[in-house]
C-alpha cells in the first residue's frame, strides 16, 4: 500500500509537470521505438516535452536478440540500464542527463544487489525512487522509467 502511494505521487507530480508545461505552449512528441518488432506496442517508448524525455519502462530483455538476459538481478539489472543508455543515445542524451529513475523490482532482496550495478551507471546520483511490485511483465525482475534533458 505504501509503495502504490509513492508511485501515485510520483505519477501525479509527472502530471502536473507536463499539464503545466504543456500550458505553456510547450512542444509534445510522441516517440515510438526505433526497434522493429516494437513498433506496434501501445505506448511511446519515449515522450519529448521540449527538452525532457520521459521513457517508458525498460526490462532486462536484450533487444537486439529478442531474448531474456539470464543470470539474475545485476544482469538483469545490466541489461536494462543498457538497454535505457541504448534510447537515450538514440535521442541525443545519454545517462548522465538522467534526472529521474523509477525503480520496480519484484523481490526486495534484491535491492543490494540491484543498486551495486546501478550505482556504476549512475555516478551523479539522480533522483529516484525504488518500489516493489508482486509481479512484472514477463516475469522481470526489475523495470525502470527515467526522465532525461536533451541537452
Amino acid at each position: 500500500m505504501k509503495y502504490t502511494l509513492i508511485f501515485l505521487i510520483s505519477f501525479l507530480l509527472s502530471l502536473i509537470v507536463i499539464n503545466s508545461i504543456a500550458h505553456q505552449s510547450a512542444t509534445v512528441n510522441f516517440i515510438k521505438s526505433q526497434e522493429p518488432n516494437r513498433q506496434n506496442t501501445p505506448y511511446s517508448e519515449v515522450v519529448r516535452v521540449d527538452n525532457l524525455l520521459f521513457l517508458s519502462g525498460q526490462i532486462g530483455r536484450n533487444q537486439n536478440k529478442g531474448e531474456w538476459v539470464v543470470g539474475g538481478i545485476q544482469v538483469q539489472t545490466r541489461q536494462t540500464i543498457e538497454n535505457i543508455k541504448a534510447v537515450l543515445e538514440q535521442n541525443q542524451s545519454g545517462l548522465s542527463h538522467v534526472v529521474k529513475c523509477t525503480v520496480i523490482l519484484s523481490d526486495i532482496q534484491d535491492f543490494e544487489a540491484f543498486n551495486e550495478i546501478y550505482k556504476q551507471y549512475f555516478p551523479n546520483k539522480p533522483a529516484r525512487t525504488t518500489f516493489v511490485a508482486s509481479a512484472l511483465v514477463a516475469g522481470a525482475l526489475i523495470e525502470i522509467e527515467v526522465v532525461a534533458v536533451q541537452p
